[in-house]
C-alpha cells in the first residue's frame, strides 16, 4: 500500500510540474483538458495561445488583456467616444460580462438588439430621415457596426448627381431632412458671391447638368444669349450693366474712356460707333466715323474737326483760312465757301483772281495777275504805278492814255509791249518814215503836234 500510495503522489507530482512548464511552452494537454469549450471563430486562432486571454492565477488580468487586441475599443474606453466609451451598461464592467466565450466556433458573442439600440450612444446621431433608415442600409453583412462610414458620400454616392465633381462633402448643402430638399449652400463662401438679381436664380440656370466647379464668372459665360450687342462691345458686360437688372444698363463715356460724348455725340446710339465690329477699342478719329460723311474724299486728310464739330456735322463749320496759302482780306471775309471752292475738293482751288473773277472788262487784255491793279476792298477801287512796276514811265499826254489804247490784245502771251513811239503811232507819223522811226527827237509825251527840232 505504502508503496502504491507513493507511485500515485509521483504522477501527481509530474503532472503539476509538466503544468507549470506548459504555461512557458503553450497549451499543455492539461490546459485542453480543463478547458470548456471551443473558441469562437473570431478566436479560433488563440486556441492554442491561453496565454494571449488567461494569465494563470490572475484572474482579473483578463479584460486588460482582451483591450490589448482590441485596441479600437480600448480608445472608445479611455476617449469616452463610440459606444464602449459613451455607454454607462458598459463601464466598469468586464469584457465578458457581454462577449463570453468558450461556447462553439458557430457562436455569436457580439449581441445587439437593434430594434431598441439607442444611437446617441454612438459618435453619429441620428437626425431628420435618417431616423426611418433600416439598420442594414448603413451596417453591411460582416462588416463591424463600428466600421459603418460616417461619411454621406459612402452611403449616398448613387444619389450623387454631381458626379464627385463637388467632393464627398455632401453635408455642405445637403442635410438630414431631406437629401433633394432643403439644400442650403453659402455661396457667399465662393469666389462669386451672389448679389442682386443673382439672388434669385435657380442654381441649374448657372450650373447646366449639375456643373459646379470651372463655371465661368465672366457675365458673358451665362448671358451670351442676352447679348444684343452680339459681342460688338466686347466681353466685359459690368462696365454697362449691373447684377440689379440685365436690362437696366448705365455706362459713364466721359469717365470709362478717353473720348468724352459732346453735343450730337451724346445722342448717339452706341450702335452708332460701336456697329462695325468687336473691336476692344473704337478708333477715336472723326474719319474712322465719317468717312462716308466725307464730302472731301479726302483731300483735306484725316482732321474734320479742323472745320466740323460735335454740335452738327454739316453746319457750324469753321475753318480758319487765314492759316492757308490764301489768307481772307476785304470782301473776301464775307464771301461763302461755296462761292470759291465749286466743290468738296478745296486744295485744289486755284489762288489767282481770274479763277473766280470774270474778266468782262479787261477781256484778257492786262493778263491775268487782276492783283496788280485791284484790291480786296472792291472790284471798281484799283491802282497801278506803270512807272515803278514796268520799265515804261508814263509822262505827258501818256498818263490820260487808257490802257486798252495800248493794250489792245486779248489774251496775250506777254503783256511786255515795244516802247518805240512809233510801235503805237505809225498811223501819226505824217511823215512817212521818211525821218526814221525815233519821233522822240522832234516830239514830246505832252502832245504829238508839238514839235521841236533838235540840233
Amino acid at each position: 500500500m505504502r508503496a502504491r500510495g507513493r507511485s500515485l503522489l509521483g504522477l501527481v507530482a509530474l503532472g503539476l510540474a509538466l503544468a507549470l512548464v506548459g504555461v512557458a511552452q503553450g497549451q499543455t494537454l492539461f490546459e485542453k483538458l480543463v478547458m470548456p469549450g471551443e473558441l469562437v471563430q473570431g478566436h479560433a486562432d488563440l486556441e492554442s495561445k491561453c496565454e494571449s486571454c488567461h494569465l494563470p492565477f490572475e484572474k482579473g488580468s483578463q479584460p486588460e488583456l482582451c483591450l490589448k487586441c482590441h485596441r479600437d475599443v480600448a480608445a472608445d474606453i479611455d476617449g469616452g467616444s463610440g459606444f464602449h466609451g459613451l455607454s454607462t451598461e458598459v463601464g466598469g464592467k468586464p469584457c465578458k460580462a457581454c462577449h463570453t466565450d468558450h461556447i462553439g466556433r458557430e457562436a455569436k458573442i457580439v449581441v445587439l438588439d437593434t430594434k431598441n439600440f439607442d444611437h446617441e450612444l454612438t459618435d453619429f446621431l441620428l437626425k431628420g430621415k435618417h431616423k426611418a433608415v433600416a439598420c442594414e442600409k448603413c451596417h453591411k453583412p460582416a462588416i463591424k457596426f463600428r466600421k459603418a462610414s460616417s461619411v454621406c458620400n459612402d452611403c449616398h454616392q448613387k444619389d450623387d448627381v454631381h458626379k464627385g465633381g463637388l467632393g464627398p462633402k455632401c453635408e455642405s448643402c445637403h442635410n438630414e431632412a431631406g437629401w433633394k430638399t432643403n439644400i442650403r449652400f453659402d455661396h457667399s463662401k465662393t469666389k462669386f458671391p451672389l448679389e442682386g438679381g443673382h439672388r434669385k436664380v435657380a442654381c441649374a440656370a448657372c450650373h447646366a447638368n449639375q456643373k459646379y466647379k470651372g463655371v465661368p464668372t465672366a457675365c458673358i459665360g451665362c448671358h451670351q444669349k442676352n447679348d444684343v450687342h452680339k459681342g460688338r462691345l466686347g466681353k466685359d458686360c459690368g462696365q454697362c450693366h449691373s447684377v440689379a437688372r440685365w436690362q437696366e444698363a448705365k455706362f459713364d463715356h466721359d469717365r470709362q474712356t478717353k473720348f468724352p460724348l459732346r453735343g450730337a455725340h451724346s445722342k448717339v446710339a452706341c450702335s452708332g460707333c460701336h456697329g462695325k465690329g468687336a473691336a476692344k477699342k473704337v478708333e477715336s478719329a472723326c474719319i474712322a466715323c465719317h468717312k462716308t460723311d466725307d464730302a472731301h474724299k479726302g483731300q483735306l486728310g484725316p482732321r474734320c474737326e479742323t472745320c466740323h464739330n460735335e454740335t452738327s456735322w454739316r453746319s457750324k463749320a469753321t475753318f480758319d483760312h487765314n492759316k492757308t496759302r490764301f489768307p481772307l482780306r476785304g470782301l473776301h471775309v464775307g464771301v461763302g465757301c461755296r462761292a470759291c471752292h465749286k466743290s468738296a475738293s478745296f486744295k485744289n482751288t486755284p489762288l489767282v483772281c481770274a479763277a473766280c473773277h470774270e474778266d468782262r472788262v479787261h477781256q484778257g487784255r492786262l493778263g491775268t495777275r487782276c492783283e496788280q491793279c485791284h484790291g480786296t476792298k472792291g472790284w471798281p477801287f484799283f491802282k497801278f504805278d506803270h512807272d515803278r512796276q514796268t520799265s515804261f514811265r508814263l509822262t505827258g499826254a501818256h498818263r490820260q492814255t487808257p490802257c486798252h489804247a495800248c493794250h489792245k490784245q486779248k489774251n496775250p502771251d506777254s503783256l511786255k509791249l515795244p516802247v518805240a513811239c512809233i510801235a503805237c503811232h505809225a498811223a501819226d507819223d505824217v511823215h512817212r518814215g521818211s525821218y526814221g522811226r525815233r519821233c522822240e527827237r522832234c516830239h514830246s509825251t505832252k502832245t504829238f503836234r508839238d514839235v521841236r527840232i533838235s540840233q
